[in-house]
């Protein structure tokens, strides 16, 4: 049965013939029974709705409001659970340049006026040294102490530089709900209160090994993707460039100061240790916009560890972009030391057309392979890379003629390949050929050694 609320008493007036209706005399009596007889009330009493929010208790900058509540019960029920006050942050324009701080203002009220119990005054200004920063504590000017006049002002900020603000002496921070106290906190996805239940951690780590000195793509970081972070230790660099094809840092082989750069809508920092190897790219995020991440590459990769949170609904979309970006973008993006300068347009077939691109050599194990039409596709990953001048990507595919006197590539085995890089004059298709004049044998130590020498003595 219910507790018996004020609206419910109004109903125990007597009825038009001067007498409680039965069902008035019923209530009365439960009424009697629990506040007169003995028996105790259960549980607490009930909350008001709460008022209205306070002004700001501030004319410019940050200062709050407070609204309030009254507990309605019954002499044996308990107290409401909760506070009667809540407090939340308002945030106003800027303060004007040359405003006089709040506490300033609180301690000034003191100027002149004689204190400690005797008739000399002082001139006070603020003092941060003493334990409680909501206490109003104050220093006389051209004396070497303080006073403390009871507590500030609610609103008042705790010291200079923070965030919390003094509310009945006691200093509190602002959830992210924007209520004074509150343990409120944003997810990884960006959600106040959340569970990180609305977005995917991606966190992976880039091995390639490179085959030359230059640029290498490492990870689309999508549009919506927040608290980034990628790090290595290398005397690598990485390089992060936007979708408008220009570098936010370390582009055109130039290395970037450390520091914080503005990138897709966040505050990009950048650190490179004093004393070590070690870089790292941090960004809280969300980004406005896709970013790609990159590697300057001046020594093999040991590995590029890069995280990010991303929502659910993006991640689809990303893992697309991300296989079109291994393949469609490593070729123009590349680039190498010794740069050449551009040749005449070539023929419109698909021929190396400029200076003839050095045949490839590596190792490599065979995954896969599929025939098609007068072509036979292998897919294999490169193990390891003898001589290259043009990127290779840790799975490639490799195309064979079928009427190619080459031997028949077998899957799981691992072998040596020269393969001829053939790219469109537009850069649409970039193939790996093993021509008539191609070579694709069985690795073994003995090849290992052979190609390594070859390799040593033989110019690219």
């Amino acid at each position: 049965m219910g507790k018996l609320r004020p609206r419910e008493a109004e109903r125990l007036a007597p009825g038009p013939t001067g007498r409680p209706c039965p069902l008035q005399n019923l209530l009365l009596l439960w009424t009697l029974l629990n506040s007169g007889l003995g028996g105790n009330a259960q549980g607490p009493g009930e909350w008001t709705p709460w008022g209205s929010w306070s002004r700001c208790s501030s004319s410019c900058g940050r200062g709050l409001s407070v609204r309030s509540r009254r507990c309605i019960r019954f002499p044996q029920e308990e107290l409401c659970w909760g506070d009667t006050h809540e407090y939340r942050v308002c945030q106003l324009p800027d303060c004007p340049p040359g405003a006089v701080p709040f506490r300033d203002l609180q301690c000034a009220l003191y100027n002149g006026l004689p204190v400690l119990g005797t008739q000399k005054t002082y001139q006070w200004v603020p003092f941060y040294g003493a334990p409680n920063q909501c206490d109003l504590n104050c220093l006389a000017e051209g004396h070497d102490f303080y006073h403390s006049f009871g507590r500030v002002l609610d609103g008042t900020p705790c010291s200079p530089g923070t965030q919390g603000l003094c509310v009945a002496g006691r200093c509190l921070s602002a959830g992210c709900d924007g209520l004074l106290g509150s343990d409120a906190r944003e997810d990884q996805c960006g959600h106040c209160g959340g569970a990180n239940d609305s977005c995917l951690f991606v966190q992976r780590v880039f091995r390639d090994a490179g085959a030359f000195a230059g640029y290498w793509n490492v990870t689309l970081i999508p549009e919506g993707a927040r608290h980034i972070r990628a790090a290595h230790w290398s005397r690598n660099h990485l390089a992060l460039m936007g979708v408008d094809g220009y570098y936010v840092l370390n582009g055109n082989w130039v290395v970037s100061p450390p520091g914080t750069y503005e990138a897709a809508g966040t505050h990009v920092v950048y650190t490179r240790a004093a004393t070590g190897p070690e870089e790292t790219l941090r960004a809280t995020g969300p980004t406005s916009q896709d970013l790609l991440l990159q590697v300057l590459l001046q020594e093999p990769n040991p590995g590029i560890e890069f995280e990010f949170w991303l929502p659910r609904e993006r991640y689809g979309p990303f893992q697309a972009q991300a296989q079109a970006l291994g393949w469609s973008l490593r070729q123009p993006q590349p680039r190498e030391v010794d740069l050449q300068p551009p040749e005449p347009p070539p023929a419109p077939t698909v021929i190396p057309s400029r200076t003839p691109i050095p045949t490839p050599v590596f190792r490599a194990r065979v995954l896969g392979r599929l025939h098609q039409a007068q072509e036979t596709r292998y897919e294999v990953r490169v193990q390891l890379i003898y001589k290259n001048r043009s990127p290779l990507q840790a799975l490639e595919y490799v195309w064979a003629p079928s009427r190619c006197p080459c031997p028949l590539l077998a899957l799981h085995r691992e072998y040596l390949l020269a393969a001829q890089r053939l790219i469109s004059p537009d850069g649409t298709q970039d193939r790996l050929l093993l021509p008539h004049a191609g070579y694709a044998r069985p690795w073994s130590p003995a090849e290992d050694s052979r190609t390594r020498l070859v390799a040593r003595h033989c110019p690219l």
